[in-house]
């Protein structure tokens, strides 16, 4: 069936559909196209940051492998600094290699929350979206129904000639929302799985850095490098 049909005066393309609606199903239309948009820009930030993030932590495990941590940038530069601040005070104060451990692991897993955190941002309207653009289509197709029905009764026909265009421009507010949801659903699901995985990967080589920094101290051997 050819989208630009037009039956009976009334356009049934998208753009007909959109034109002939209810101002108020209109305004729903809009919001939820602004809001997919929204989505699939965050999705393809969020892809593009994951990304760079497992490099990093590539990087991180590649150092505890070594036992040396080295600078770098996002969370190996956040982990490494944390370390750093660390260490200088565990040295000065004469702590035990278990007790500077466990300090050195502590900061450096919560300079990796930090990190983590800014990536996480803008997740919350990925669930968002997700959760409500289904139910706010719903409303401009409830909506967009009532309106059809009084068009219905002032007209006096009920022939399908009359209800399928208020009818159809009404699905299609729901259609938009379902749109707007399953991206968003699919999306946030992914991105926090990823960031759970990743972020278990880089706090094995923090556990491992910390060890090999504190040992490293207890022994008189500098295990942070380039770093001051």
């Amino acid at each position: 069936m050819d989208p630009t049909v037009v039956t009976e005066g009334r356009d049934f393309s998208i753009l007909g559909l959109v034109q002939h609606a209810d101002p108020f199903v209109q305004a729903i239309m809009l919001g939820l196209v602004i809001c997919s948009v929204a989505c699939w820009a965050l999705i393809f930030e969020k892809v593009l940051r994951i990304w760079v993030l497992k490099r990093q932590v590539r990087q991180l495990a590649k150092q505890a492998e070594t036992g040396r941590l080295q600078p770098g940038r996002g969370v190996v530069g956040a982990v490494t600094a944390a370390a750093q601040g660390e260490w200088a005070e565990g040295s000065s104060r004469g702590e035990s290699r278990t007790e500077l451990r466990l300090r050195l692991e502590r900061a450096m897993r919560a300079a990796m929350k930090v990190e983590l955190r800014r990536i996480e941002f803008g997740l919350p309207f990925l669930a968002t979206v997700g959760s409500a653009s289904p139910f706010i289509g719903l409303l401009g197709t409830v909506w967009g129904i009532m309106h059809s029905f009084t068009a219905i009764a002032v007209a006096k026909d009920t022939s399908l000639a009359v209800v399928a265009p208020g009818i159809a421009e009404a699905l299609f507010a729901t259609a938009l929302g379902l749109g707007a949801a399953i991206p968003a659903v699919i999306a946030y699901n992914q991105i926090a799985v990823s960031l759970g995985r990743t972020s278990e990967r880089a706090g094995v080589s923090i556990a491992a850095l910390a060890k090999a920094v504190a040992r490293g101290q207890s022994e008189g051997a500098v295990r942070l490098e380039g770093v001051g």
